[in-house]
């Protein structure tokens, strides 16, 4: 694993920091920005685009930039590779990262009207269930479905 590659995840971590345990959602909007410059934004190395866009979405203030941000984790991750993901210490197969992102698109387009595209990702990310440990990332990620499930029941 090289330095270079353990720089930029160390610091997109203290961007997450920043947003979650300290809730400075501006600072950690203007590092994931100065990152995304620096790795070369969606032509960077697919993994630093997938969690950097993904984080990125988090801190959005308008729905439509959020999801502008998902789109961009979910292209990144189809150019994945596991053997990446491992060398990065990364313990889920990329299988285990859709579920996550599908369930943050459903989300987006739910806020947004789009129904038929919120269950489109809803179904998608329900496929991807196997994926996902039985932990605490797999329960918050199952929870979060059922959540959305009966909030898109509701809408009709």
């Amino acid at each position: 694993m090289s330095m270079g590659f353990d720089d930029v995840m160390v610091r997109i971590g203290q961007g997450v920091d920043l947003h979650h345990r300290q809730g400075r959602r501006e600072a950690a909007r203007q590092l994931f920005a100065e990152i995304w410059a620096e790795i070369g934004g969606e032509q960077g190395d697919p993994l630093h685009v997938s969690v950097l866009a993904h984080s990125m979405a988090d801190v959005q203030d308008d729905v439509r930039e959020e999801l502008r941000w998902d789109l961009r984790a979910l292209a990144a991750t189809g150019r994945l590779t596991d053997d990446r993901a491992q060398q990065a210490g990364v313990t889920l197969p990329v299988a285990g990262l859709y579920p996550s992102l599908h369930l943050n698109l459903c989300d987006c387009y739910r806020k947004l009207g789009d129904l038929d595209r919120a269950r489109d990702h809803l179904a998608k990310a329900e496929a991807g269930l196997d994926a996902l440990p039985d932990d605490d990332y797999g329960r918050l990620i199952r929870d979060g479905l059922e959540t959305i499930r009966q909030q898109l029941e509701n809408a009709g």
